[in-house]
């Protein structure tokens, strides 16, 4: 089994992070793609730095992804009372998916990417996953070269050969969050059960 790992805030989770888990699922001919909201981040002072908690920002990725199942979404960094390190939840899945034998691909955009010679255990890292790159058309394009410490060139030319496209999208997480505050809509930026959700539950008020 192919299991795509979609880590984030998803504060809230919104349509372009469906369409880019959409477009690594299909051109990388996944099985699965597992959303992943962060915990406790290292580059982060902690849960209260999130805007909504992770209860609610694992509820809003449920209700946005029901009728997709190829679309998972896991408690394992929520649930982690320590910072959650990348190289941590690829353990969890690799133990937790075992009796399937399952290939990882990380799926990450051009920014996180160029930034993967910093985290921790990077090596390891490729030893359990595979990078899935995405490039959008208005971010960076990614820096290979910065791992060529780390993997040989015939795995370096393999992601190269393997970044996923996709249509730009002019909005992001602050930019629903501060429509909300302002007393704006956010239809068609987010799924409308993820609308109702924030409504009902007060989400991004300022």
């Amino acid at each position: 089994m192919r299991y795509g790992i979609f880590g984030g805030a998803f504060d809230p989770i919104h349509f372009g992070h469906l369409l880019l888990a959409e477009s690594c699922l299909r051109q990388a001919d996944l099985d699965r793609v597992v959303f992943v909201p962060t915990g406790v981040s290292p580059h982060r002072s902690g849960k209260g730095t999130y805007h909504a908690s992770g209860e609610d920002r694992f509820n809003m990725i449920e209700l946005a992804i029901i009728g997709c199942e190829e679309f998972l979404v896991s408690r394992c960094e929520i649930d982690r009372r320590e910072p959650s390190y990348t190289i941590e939840t690829l353990r969890y899945f690799k133990k937790t998916f075992a009796l399937v034998e399952p290939e990882l691909f990380l799926l990450m955009g051009a920014d996180m990417f160029n930034d993967l010679p910093n985290w921790r255990d990077v090596g390891e890292i490729f030893r359990l996953t595979e990078p899935l790159v995405v490039h959008r058309p208005d971010s960076p394009l990614p820096y290979f070269e910065a791992l060529n410490s780390f993997l040989s060139q015939e795995n370096l030319e393999k992601i190269r050969n393997n970044v996923i496209q996709m249509p730009q999208i002019g909005f992001s997480s602050t930019y629903i969050r501060d429509k909300i505050s302002c007393g704006e809509s956010i239809r068609f930026l987010v799924p409308k059960n993820v609308e109702t959700y924030i409504k009902s539950h007060n989400l991004y008020n300022s």
